[in-house]
């Protein structure tokens, strides 16, 4: 095989519950993952050069040890002495620093793709490990899953069977925020926490638009609007447009409305503040 072509896709979080702080410094998470059909296209080519290189036309994607990209396929070559160099050709379509997961996403698609392209061999839960050794979306996107619940940090996956398909109005400002900022600043508060969790999936399994709307929560919202009030504007343009309703992914910037249908989606971004040139209609991979 001289080359291999791999989607990475987004995610989203429905749900992005703060649990605690965790001796290692990150914070204990309960998180339901949705897939998304906006994707990154990601070639895979050896090379006789014995290096691994990072090429996109992204100005904001690092090219070299500092893309997890690298360090996935870093690790495999290590593992398994792969002397054989590796081109890595990323076509960028999920904003970074997004709340996206796109340099997750890319880190997991090169583990799979070099699964096949070097022949490992390896199991998904092999592949898994490397993932969350990684970074704490990517095993996420190890799993061939639409939707899954993450526990841990993020890195612990329980893929859930779910076949609903939802459309959404998704939308990312201009605007990095990094996440580990963002934790920085989060107080937490773990008085009256509710099972945000067993509430939403309910609905999610019966397709409740209604109701899941209701139920979608992240508990960095805080400190996002804290940092960036001019998003309470940007919440409000969405529901003033139609949406069913409305969150965060991540740590942000990005916010997506829940809409009805794919119909729906199209007339949410036809409303909506022309402004924001990044306004994307996805739905569930």
């Amino acid at each position: 095989m001289d080359r291999l072509k791999v989607t990475s896709p987004a995610k989203l979080n429905l749900i992005l519950d703060v649990l605690a702080k965790r001796p290692d410094g990150y914070h204990e998470l309960q998180t339901i993952f949705e897939r998304i059909s906006l994707c990154d296209e990601i070639t895979l080519i050896p090379n006789k050069s014995r290096k691994i290189k990072i090429h996109s036309s992204h100005p904001h994607v690092p090219k070299g040890p500092g893309n997890i990209a690298y360090k996935a396929a870093m690790m495999l070559a290590q593992d398994f002495s792969i002397s054989e160099g590796l081109d890595i050709n990323i076509i960028k379509n999920i904003p970074v620093a997004a709340g996206l997961a796109g340099g997750s996403s890319n880190a997991a698609a090169v583990l799979l793709g070099l699964n096949r392209l070097w022949q490992l061999g390896l199991n998904t839960k092999a592949l898994a490990g490397y993932a969350s050794r990684i970074g704490s979306d990517v095993a996420f996107f190890i799993y061939n899953t639409s939707y899954a619940l993450g526990t841990g940090r993020g890195e612990l996956i329980r893929p859930l069977g779910i076949k609903t398909k939802l459309w959404h109005l998704l939308v990312t400002p201009r605007v990095k925020m990094y996440t580990p900022e963002v934790f920085a600043r989060l107080k937490l508060n773990l008085t009256n926490k509710k099972d945000s969790v067993n509430i939403l999936l309910p609905f999610l399994r019966k397709g409740d638009i209604v109701q899941l709307a209701g139920s979608l929560s992240n508990d960095l919202e805080p400190v996002i609007l804290s940092l960036r009030p001019d998003f309470i504007k940007l919440k409000k343009k969405l529901f003033d447009a139609g949406a069913s309703g409305v969150c965060f992914s991540g740590s942000g910037p990005s916010v997506f409305a829940l809409a009805k249908s794919y119909k729906h989606a199209l007339s949410l971004r036809a409303k909506f503040d022309k402004r924001y040139t990044q306004a994307f209609v996805v739905s569930t991979l």
